[in-house]
């Protein structure tokens, strides 16, 4: 007996999305992709809403395990060009991480996620070749590239920062909420000050007009501001900064973050950062059912 077309159709489909599922999977990191730095303990999760993929997208970076750093600094000796060996070597004592939201929670929203994934790897190479670190350039073009392939109904939020092994991290944020940090003591979460936050607009929801070939109608809007970087600073071993995205920050109606966030950091304070990520997703799921995507980091301070 032949299948009906409604039911090739159906299969179809569901092959695609298998399909769309395998490669987004692919760009999911692993626990190998995890930094290794001294003085600094990282892990993070991310719980699609519906199957095994959504909007979120987490990518670390351990730029010594990742890349031949010590190659690039030779070949910049040899070229003679100081700026970029001392900026190599800072590199080697800092770990990256990039937290993204895409507008959504579907599965096809991990085609967004997959392309901004390839487009930052891809450039980090280049920015690691000519500047001896990630700089605001790289994701000023990755901007004017989703501003020029996507919609104002689909755009990303997105947060990039390096830690330091003292405990320093440097970020900038595209209309991403802003990182979280525990102070070990007095046992509390400390918002940062609006002085210490630069904020900036979703990705491709403006145009760029910064390190730009060729300039492209910004429309009514304008163009945005060129990225800045913010600070924050872990003074104590035991500190803790919090990344997430908005299913994080809205989970339980809002009240998960300001009822019940902190009381569950300072439970789990002392533990490892892959510890402390897992008692809090397990926190999430008992305090109230998902309504979307939730993904966080943890970077702790150890020493």
């Amino acid at each position: 007996m032949s299948r009906s077309p409604t039911d090739s159709w159906q299969a179809e489909i569901r092959a695609e999305l298998a399909n769309l599922e395998e490669i987004a999977l692919a760009t999911k990191p692993s626990s190998g992709d995890l930094p290794n730095l001294c003085g600094v303990d990282i892990d993070g999760v991310s719980m699609p809403l519906r199957q095994a993929i959504g909007g979120d997208h987490l990518i670390y970076l351990d730029f010594k395990q990742r890349y031949d750093l010590d190659r690039r600094i030779g070949e910049a000796e040899a070229a003679g060009n100081s700026r970029v060996v001392a900026a190599l070597r800072q590199s080697q004592q800092r770990a990256g991480v990039l937290v993204a939201d895409v507008s959504g929670h579907k599965a096809t929203d991990a085609l967004v996620a997959a392309m901004l994934h390839q487009a930052f790897l891809l450039g980090a190479y280049y920015e690691l070749d000519l500047f001896g670190e990630i700089t605001t350039r790289l994701f000023e073009h990755i901007n004017q590239r989703f501003y020029k392939s996507t919609t104002l109904n689909k755009y990303l939020t997105m947060l990039y920062g390096e830690v330091s092994e003292k405990g320093k991290f440097r970020f900038f944020s595209a209309g991403h909420p802003a990182p979280l940090v525990f102070a070990g003591r007095p046992g509390r979460i400390e918002h940062l000050s609006e002085d210490q936050l630069v904020r900036f607009p979703p990705v491709g929801m403006f145009a760029s007009n910064a390190y730009m070939d060729e300039l492209v109608d910004p429309g009514p809007l304008g163009y945005k501001r060129p990225y800045e970087v913010s600070e924050v600073d872990l003074l104590e071993a035991g500190d803790l900064l919090l990344l997430y995205t908005d299913g994080f920050a809205e989970h339980g109606g809002d009240r998960y973050l300001s009822e019940r966030a902190e009381g569950v950091l300072e439970a789990v304070r002392g533990r490892t950062a892959a510890e402390i990520c897992e008692h809090l997703r397990r926190d999430l799921l008992d305090f109230a059912p998902p309504e979307d995507d939730i993904s966080f980091v943890v970077i702790k301070k150890t020493e």
